[in-house]
């Protein structure tokens, strides 16, 4: 344990907080998530200045994933350990199952038996009776709907979650999970995580606008595009980069020319509005109130403090929108990265 003391003006103003949709709980404007520099056998010092530092920016929300890490897991374990430093009843902590996690026939996507086995281990992992969030992390084409969100109806029923959430859905999945919960009585869902960044923009395609009506808040997701949407890429992958320690995170094909270019004249933008790229980036993503939080991650506290810093200015002028569309009109990345995670 820390002798970490929350800042008390952690609920200043400067961090506002949205409401999920038409539902009563309400998410920072930024979230952190523990996708990346989470894991490992132990906690470390800068893993926790991270959480302490977030939580002291007044951000209350902390995403996770059954198979985080890595290894697989121990962004749960690390996290939960954290997190017992900090006041449960004024944090939501979210987690998710659907990708690969063990072997075997029921080790992955949307079974009744995956679901709930998986949020028992997490539960477990974490250290915590329930979750705030749980999460179907990816549609599954092989099971009926009805089994994956009786499940997670099940998770809520039982108080080992509180609310229930879908990942990387499309607009017409979304729209018939909501009529099922609807239909059966079962608990609603009220967040939908989504890809979404000015590199990917597929949500604008129908989601977002489903989203709104049906009064699911929205998640965004890598909302800087994995790191390239900063200031960090302007001269392509610096060496010791977490692109550049990560294989397969940022492929070379899009740090073409035509990408940097388009970061240039972005950072550019972002400069005429008094904010670094990343935070014009995020700024963007939250333009729109039915986007009820950008997910965050970061490998330093500077990080959280500078991303923070992005929700004092989320308004666009007319013509600073149509100079970004212009910017991003030359975008031609690989389509692979346009799903979910």
């Amino acid at each position: 344990m820390s002798d970490y003391m929350p800042d008390p003006l952690r609920y200043d103003g400067r961090m506002p907080y949205r409401r999920c949709g038409i539902h009563g709980i309400k998410l920072p404007a930024i979230t952190l998530g523990f996708w990346h520099n989470f894991g490992g056998s132990v906690v470390t010092g800068s893993q926790r200045e991270m959480v302490f530092t977030a939580f002291d920016c007044g951000i209350t929300h902390f995403d996770l994933a059954n198979n985080y890490g890595p290894p697989y897991g121990s962004a749960e374990i690390n996290a939960g350990r954290i997190l017992s430093e900090l006041p449960r009843h004024e944090i939501l902590v979210s987690t998710k199952a659907g990708y690969d996690m063990w072997p075997g026939p029921y080790g992955e996507w949307g079974s009744r038996k995956y679901l709930l086995n998986s949020l028992d281990q997490s539960l477990q992992r974490l250290g915590m009776p329930y979750v705030d969030l749980f999460y179907s992390h990816r549609f599954d084409p092989e099971t009926p709907m009805e089994e994956t969100l009786g499940a997670l109806n099940s998770a809520v029923v039982q108080g080992k979650a509180l609310y229930a959430g879908i990942s990387s859905y499309n607009m017409e999945q979304t729209r018939q999970a909501a009529q099922i919960c609807k239909e059966n009585g079962w608990a609603p869902i009220v967040i939908h995580q989504p890809n979404y960044s000015m590199f990917n923009r597929w949500i604008e395609g129908g989601l977002r606008d489903e989203a709104g009506k049906l009064g699911v808040g929205l998640i965004a997701f890598c909302p800087l595009y994995q790191g390239l949407l900063t200031d960090k890429y302007l001269e392509g992958i610096p060496k010791g980069s977490r692109a550049d320690l990560t294989e397969g995170l940022l492929r070379d094909e899009e740090m073409d020319v035509t990408v940097r270019d388009v970061i240039v004249r972005l950072n550019n933008i972002a400069g005429q509005r008094g904010q670094t790229l990343a935070q014009m980036a995020l700024a963007w993503v939250l333009r729109d109130e039915r986007v009820t939080s950008a997910l965050i991650g970061a490998s330093s506290s500077g990080q959280i403090k500078e991303n923070c810093e992005a929700v004092s200015n989320i308004d666009f002028a007319s013509d600073e929108i149509a100079a970004i569309d212009s910017a991003l009109e030359n975008v031609d990345l690989p389509p692979s990265l346009w799903a979910g995670e």
